[in-house]
């Protein structure tokens, strides 16, 4: 039988959760997209000829989101791995801005990770809280 931690307040285990939760389907997309820019998948390919990035680049950029994405996993580095996925994230928003892609479902679709990503660190970090305290 297992027992809950009682050492947090309800409302600092709820607000854990939410962080953990938003930054597991950043984890999960990000895993995916990483993997799939490793394998060299066709569909990357395409898409990365479409947007005028030589797809030779495919691997290294994989690798970079590989890199950032496990030092955000890991908590003593997880502000580091969130200011280099934010990095990441800005190249794509560019891109996609460069070939004036539709705002909402493309262009800002990095913004909404990085909402993710920092979103995710500051509900489950008391230091990131005091660091940036907005009062919700």
């Amino acid at each position: 039988m297992t027992t809950l931690d009682t050492s947090l307040p309800a409302t600092g285990r709820t607000m854990r959760i939410i962080g953990w939760m938003l930054s597991g389907l950043l984890i999960a997309f990000m895993l995916f997209d990483t993997v799939i820019k490793l394998l060299g998948m066709p569909q990357v390919i395409d898409t990365m000829t479409q947007m005028g990035i030589p797809p030779s680049l495919d691997r290294l950029i994989g690798a970079v989101e590989l890199a950032s994405l496990l030092l955000y996993i890991w908590p003593r580095t997880s502000v580091l791995g969130a200011i280099l996925l934010t990095g990441v994230f800005g190249g794509a928003v560019a891109s996609h801005l460069r070939l004036l892609d539709p705002l909402f479902s493309h262009t800002l679709f990095g913004v909404y990770l990085g909402l993710m990503a920092w979103g995710g660190l500051w509900f489950r970090d008391a230091k990131l809280r005091q660091l940036l305290p907005f009062n919700l």
